[in-house]
């Protein structure tokens, strides 16, 4: 019988399609999982929300400002009356602010859980100015005197609040409680219009703290029980001024003075990016690392957990420092290299070890067409070995076309051709041995 020749292709189209597909779709799949975790780029504008005009919160955002700047970033400070309003802000997701100081003892006075801590980033002490012809012991002994607690928003008032609370003196009460801060509170005292003022770096200027500390008649709280109040309120500090901090010359104050101090965390939201959360440390560090009367050099930032979960990204940056992309590429060229990593790992799992697999795979595949020829010809010369009738040797020899124009139609690549004619030899070695049989076998 006269058959057709072997249909031989460069490349067999069927198995290629059969031994990549899944493969594809195993890159494809890699891929959109690894760009899941791709964040975009970093934005490179973002708002900070920090304190009155003159306020050491807002001094501070203006120098973040600047060293952010020659990182091309642009940092837009939004100005507010305090710890307070900043964390009001940052709670609220329709508030368009990224990060902002905040004094510790705030946090059970907002939704928090989708906040973050990128670190303590500097003292803010509870300074309370008062007039008084001896000096007190005892906030208690405020009672029935006229207060300034700052305004509404600001974390010098919630800290007043708080700690007036603690000494029994209530708003409502005999003592008055008045919203003035700042400049207002300095003339206020000044004037004998209040007894006593609460001041604290979100809202006041350093000018009205020098001010105070240096006027006649006006005494600075000493915080004798200061001990206690850290005791009781942890996120408080005690901190010791010596004899003559403010002014070696007058030696201001007299005599050792003991005050109280919560730290100011950089809060942000869970959101922000990494790379911005790199930068803003660095600024931290440039900007409150130094020595100062109540600090020592180095002190801050500092990863420690207060009342707002710590950022993974942080606490990552206090460990190892900046990316290696970060720090030695500009930002815009660093994002993108830190995110183009993250899409090279799929090549480097699955595409590179791919090119060695996937050919043997596809060999394999090809193969196992001609193998499974090979089966159907041994089964079939076990059945010409056994004794047979004449039409059994002419069924079998039907069978064996049949193979021979399966192997034929198989569309193989050019580099199977020497197996397929090998196989064929097989088949042509069988049909010569049945044809001798029934020869054989004929009267």
């Amino acid at each position: 019988m006269q058959l057709p020749h072997l249909r031989i292709s460069r490349i067999s189209w069927h198995d290629l399609a059969l031994t990549l597909g899944p493969y594809v779709l195993l890159v494809i799949a890699a891929f959109w999982f690894a760009y899941r975790f791709v964040r975009p780029a970093p934005p490179d504008t973002i708002v900070i929300t920090s304190g009155r005009a003159g306020s050491m919160f807002a001094t501070a955002a203006e120098r973040y400002r600047k060293i952010l700047a020659g990182e091309g970033i642009t940092l837009k400070v939004l100005p507010s009356e305090g710890s307070l309003e900043n964390l009001k802000r940052l709670g609220d997701p329709k508030t368009k602010v990224d990060v902002g100081f905040v004094q510790g003892g705030l946090a059970d006075l907002v939704d928090t859980s989708n906040l973050m801590s990128l670190g303590s980033v500097f003292y803010e002490p509870v300074l309370v100015f008062y007039r008084s012809p001896r000096p007190l012991g005892r906030l208690s002994e405020l009672m029935g005197k006229r207060i300034a607690i700052g305004r509404e928003g600001s974390g010098t008032r919630a800290m007043a609040t708080i700690l007036l609370n603690a000494n029994g003196i209530a708003p409502n009460g005999p003592t008055k409680l008045l919203d003035l801060e700042g400049k207002a509170a300095e003339d206020a005292l000044f004037q004998h219009r209040v007894d006593a003022v609460f001041v604290m770096g979100d809202s006041a200027a350093i000018a009205n703290i020098v001010a105070l500390l240096h006027a006649p008649g006006i005494r600075l709280f000493d915080f004798v029980q200061g001990d206690a109040y850290v005791r009781r309120f942890r996120y408080l500090s005690r901190l010791v001024l010596p004899a003559g901090a403010f002014n070696l010359g007058k030696n201001l104050p007299p005599a050792p003075l003991t005050i109280v101090a919560p730290t100011v965390e950089l809060v942000a939201r869970s959101d922000l990016h990494p790379a911005l959360s790199d930068m803003l440390i660095e600024a931290a560090r440039e900007v409150h690392g130094g020595a100062t009367l109540i600090q020592k050099a180095g002190e801050f930032p500092v990863p420690l957990e207060h009342e707002y979960r710590l950022s993974d990204d942080a606490l990552r940056y206090y460990k190892t420092g900046k990316g290696f992309a970060y720090r030695h590429l500009p930002f815009w060229l660093a994002s993108l290299v830190d995110r183009a990593v993250v899409m090279l790992v799929p090549i480097a799992l699955l595409l590179i070890p791919g090119m060695k697999f996937v050919p043997q795979l596809y060999h394999w595949r090809v193969s196992a067409r001609i193998y499974k020829r090979y089966g159907e010809l041994m089964e079939l010369e076990r059945d010409a070995f056994e004794q047979s009738t004449p039409e059994r040797r002419a069924q079998l020899l039907e069978r064996l076309d049949e193979i021979e124009q399966r192997v034929i139609t198989l569309k193989l690549p050019a580099s199977f051709a020497d197996k397929t004619y090998i196989l064929r030899q097989h088949i042509a070695f069988v049909r010569s041995y049945l044809q001798q049989a029934e020869a054989a076998r004929s009267p």
